[in-house]
């Protein structure tokens, strides 16, 4: 299997985990990985990871690839993984003239949502999901809010029609998971299906025998 470019943005909703998930088993499968982050996400992302106070600032952004980096484990060595600012429009991701194979937006929150489906850029993530959008390549979009508003409803159906494909993080319990970590590898699965990329992971599948 060939190598492929995918973008990873975490924006400011809860479930940093299924990014780090995410970024792990596209690292592990040796694909090629850009990955930004809001503001907001770095905060979220330090407290959900449980990382050293004293060494963290929320909502310092260039913190953030240490960060990152400090809780990839074995993959960080030799990681294909380049970090972008969020508030770097000049990044490749922001032009449609940079190919990729598709962009995972994970955690995506509801301003997010709303930001790309109404084609605002308040920063390098909306501009890279409006590139993903008009170049006509994958967008996945694991949203992470509940419950649901008719304004969260209605954009879902501007971006789906829009080409995107929403992925809310809703992981099955039919294959009965004994840890958080199977939850997670569940919606992984999918997002992994939904770029069409070929993997060994076989968590949260439906098997005949079930």
């Amino acid at each position: 299997m060939s190598s492929k470019k995918i973008v990873v943005a975490l924006t400011g909703a809860s479930g940093s985990i299924y990014a780090v998930r995410l970024v792990e088993s596209l690292l592990m499968l040796e694909h090629e990985v850009h990955l930004t982050a809001s503001t907001t996400a770095v905060t979220v992302f330090a407290l959900e990871q449980k990382l050293n106070k004293n060494e963290q600032k929320p909502g310092k952004n260039v913190e953030f690839p240490a960060m990152f980096r400090s809780i990839l484990g074995r993959q960080k060595e030799h990681a294909k993984i380049t970090f972008h600012a969020v508030d770097d429009f000049s990044a490749k991701i922001a032009s449609g003239s940079f190919p990729t194979d598709g962009m995972v937006v994970v955690p995506c929150s509801s301003g997010s949502l709303g930001a790309i489906a109404s084609g605002v850029n308040r920063h390098l993530i909306h501009r890279a999901a409006e590139v993903h959008l008009k170049e006509r390549r994958k967008l996945i979009l694991v949203f992470r809010e509940t419950p649901y508003s008719l304004v969260h409803i209605e954009n879902m159906g501007i971006v789906t029609r829009a080409g995107a494909v929403v992925l809310p993080a809703s992981p099955p319990f039919y294959h009965q998971p004994e840890t958080i970590y199977e939850l997670v590898d569940a919606v992984v699965v999918r997002i992994l299906d939904q770029l069409g990329l070929e993997h060994p992971m076989e968590t949260g599948r439906w098997k005949d025998s079930q």
